[in-house]
C-alpha cells in the first residue's frame, strides 16, 4: 500500500524544479531569436545603404564630349544657290508660211550650226521666183532697148537730124527701163528669200527640244514677227552655259569690299557644287554683276560662266556656288551638329572650369571641311560640347571628357 502510494504520488520537492527549468528554456529560446532577428534586421539595413553610398558615389551629372575650337586658316566664302542657264537660246519659227513637210532631226538630239531642222514645202516660192526672174528679164530688155534709143537719138542729134526734145525724151525712157530692172531685180531678191527659208537651219550648236508641229501641218510664218507665227521647236546652247544666281545686299557689300582689296582675279573664281555632290568638283568664273539691287528681294543679280565640255550641265539646273572673296585668316571651327538654334540666333554649349554648362552666342560662317566657321563668339580655349548635346542643360553641371574635333573633307 504504501509503495503504491509513493509511486501515484509525485514528490512535492521536484515538481518545482522542472517547471523552473521549462520557464529558463523559453527565456534562452526567447533571447536567441531576439538576437538572430537584430542580426538579420543589420544585415538588410547594410544591404539598403548600400545603393545610398552608390548613389552619393555617382558622377555629378551626364557625361559629354568637349574639346577645344579647331583653329585653321581660312579664306572667307559666300555661299549661293544658282541655277544654270543657257548662253544661246532660240525659238525657232517659221518667216514663211507654208505646209511643212520635212523634220530631219531626232527630238533631243544635238544638232550642230548649219543643220536642216524643218522643211516647207517650197512649190509656191519656186513659182514666185520664176515670175520675178522673167519679170527681171523683161525689165532688162526693155534696159537694154531704151540704152540703144537713146544712142540713136544722141547720134542723130549731132548730125542735126535729131532734136535735143528726143534725146531727153529717150534718156526718160531709158532711167524708167533702168528702174524697173532694179525693181525686178528686188522682186527676184525677195522670191529668193522665202525660198531659201523654206528650210530651217540650226543656227547654232546645241540640244534641239521636241518638235511641236507634225509633218503636213501648215505653219504660219512672218519675216519681221509683226504677225502670230507657228512655234516649231526650240534649241539651246550646251557648252559654256551660265550659271545665275542673287546676292543679298549685305554679301554684295562684303564682296565689293573685299575685291576692292585684291588686284587679281581670285575674286572672280566660283566653285560649283552640283545638286547630286557633295564637293565642289567644277570651277567658273564670275562674269556679270548687275547694276541695281531689286527693291523687292533685296538682292542683286550675278552670274558665272562654266565650261560644260562632258555636256552633263542642264539649263535650268540647279547648283550650289561658292564664291572666295578674302585672302586665309585664322579662324575658329566646331562640328556643324554643336551649333544650336536659339530664336534669331545661333549659340554653342560651352563647359566651364565648374563643369557647369553656359550657352555662348555666336556668329556663324560657311560649312568648311564639314566644319562650321565661327565668326565671333568663341575663344580658342572654350571647351565646346561636341557630344552629348541631348542631356546638356544650360546652368547645370556635366560630366566632361576630352574628345577631339575630326575633319571631314567636304571640298
Amino acid at each position: 500500500m504504501n509503495e503504491n502510494a509513493d509511486q501515484s504520488e509525485p514528490d512535492s520537492t521536484t515538481a518545482p524544479n522542472r517547471s523552473t527549468r521549462r520557464r529558463t528554456r523559453i527565456r534562452f529560446g526567447a533571447a536567441a531569436a531576439f538576437f538572430a532577428f537584430l542580426a538579420v534586421g543589420a544585415t538588410v539595413m547594410h544591404a539598403s545603404e548600400q545603393p545610398i553610398q552608390e548613389k552619393v558615389a555617382a558622377p555629378s551629372g551626364p557625361s559629354v564630349l568637349v574639346s577645344a575650337p579647331l583653329q585653321r586658316d581660312v579664306e572667307t566664302r559666300l555661299g549661293f544657290l544658282g541655277q544654270f542657264s543657257a548662253i544661246e537660246r532660240v525659238e525657232l519659227r517659221a518667216q514663211v508660211g507654208g505646209t511643212l513637210t520635212g523634220i530631219h532631226f531626232a527630238d533631243g538630239a544635238i544638232v550642230h550650226k548649219g543643220d536642216l531642222l524643218f522643211e516647207i514645202d517650197p512649190v509656191p516660192y519656186q513659182i514666185k521666183l520664176s515670175e520675178a526672174t522673167a519679170q527681171l528679164d523683161s525689165a532688162k530688155a526693155r534696159l537694154e532697148l531704151a540704152t540703144r534709143e537713146l544712142a540713136r537719138a544722141q547720134t542723130l542729134k549731132s548730125t542735126d537730124a535729131g532734136t535735143a526734145e528726143n534725146v531727153e525724151q529717150r534718156n526718160a525712157e531709158r532711167q524708167a527701163a533702168a528702174a524697173g530692172v532694179d525693181n525686178a531685180t528686188a522682186q527676184v531678191r525677195d522670191a529668193k528669200f522665202d525660198l531659201d527659208h523654206c528650210r530651217i537651219t540650226a543656227p547654232f550648236t546645241g540640244r534641239i527640244g521636241n518638235h511641236q508641229v507634225s509633218v503636213g501641218n501648215l505653219v504660219a510664218g512672218s519675216r519681221a514677227g509683226s504677225s502670230p507665227t507657228t512655234l516649231l521647236a526650240t534649241l539651246v546652247s550646251l557648252d559654256p552655259m551660265y550659271l545665275d544666281f542673287d546676292m543679298s545686299e549685305g554679301d554684295y557689300m562684303a564682296f565689293m569690299r573685299e575685291r576692292a582689296k585684291q588686284r587679281n582675279n581670285a575674286a572672280d573664281s566660283v566653285d560649283i557644287s552640283l545638286s547630286d555632290e557633295v564637293k565642289y568638283t567644277r570651277q567658273g568664273t564670275l562674269n556679270f554683276v548687275d547694276n541695281a539691287l531689286d527693291r523687292s528681294s533685296g538682292t542683286i543679280h550675278a552670274r558665272a560662266i562654266v565650261s560644260n565640255s562632258d555636256l552633263l550641265l542642264t539649263p535650268g539646273g540647279f547648283a550650289r556656288a561658292r564664291l572666295a572673296i578674302s585672302t586665309p585668316h585664322a579662324a575658329l571651327l566646331v562640328p556643324d551638329a554643336a551649333v544650336l538654334q536659339d530664336q534669331s540666333e545661333h549659340i554653342v554649349l560651352t563647359v566651364g572650369s565648374d563643369n557647369v554648362v553656359t550657352p555662348k552666342p555666336v556668329q556663324l560662317g560657311d560649312l568648311r571641311d564639314g566644319l562650321r566657321v565661327i565668326r565671333s563668339g568663341l575663344a580658342p580655349t572654350d571647351k565646346v560640347i561636341i557630344d552629348g548635346l541631348a542631356a546638356a542643360r544650360p546652368g547645370s553641371k556635366v560630366t566632361p571628357h576630352a574628345g577631339t574635333i575630326a575633319i571631314a573633307d567636304q571640298g
